[in-house]
């Protein structure tokens, strides 16, 4: 099942921790979770000095905790069309690369942010430099 994200969207000028109060993040994570308790809400998000891969229609996911790191790259991977010799790489909480074969509950329980939200990144090879 892919992941579901509401039609709303956010200006994308700013981080998505910038757009939003931290009350107000955690008021919409505790909303998510009565609604949707089997999923994570997720946010991803493109580096801010990435140049080769495309921006995602979609900042917000809500993402089954059955699924693995793989099962959701790949669908990251559909929704930015990308071909399969671009590199991609997804950062959590901008500090590293997940294990592939963990799940998203199992990331989510050691990774999410205190407002409740999991924050991950999105860049080519290229922002390993910066």
């Amino acid at each position: 099942m892919p992941p579901f994200e509401s039609n709303h969207q956010q200006p994308q000028n700013k981080p998505f921790k910038q757009r939003k109060s931290f009350a107000t993040r955690k008021q919409e994570v505790a909303g998510i979770k009565s609604k949707f308790p089997n999923k994570i809400p997720v946010i991803i998000e493109r580096y801010e000095r990435e140049k080769f891969l495309p921006p995602l229609d979609k900042t917000k996911f809500l993402v089954p905790h059955e699924l693995t790191m793989t099962q959701f790259v790949t669908i990251i991977r559909n929704r930015m069309a990308l071909l399969p010799t671009q590199a991609f790489y997804l950062l959590i909480n901008n500090k590293g690369l997940g294990s592939m074969s963990l799940t998203m509950a199992q990331v989510y329980k050691e990774q999410q942010d205190e407002d409740g939200f999991l924050y991950m990144t999105y860049a080519s090879q290229e922002m390993f430099g910066h």
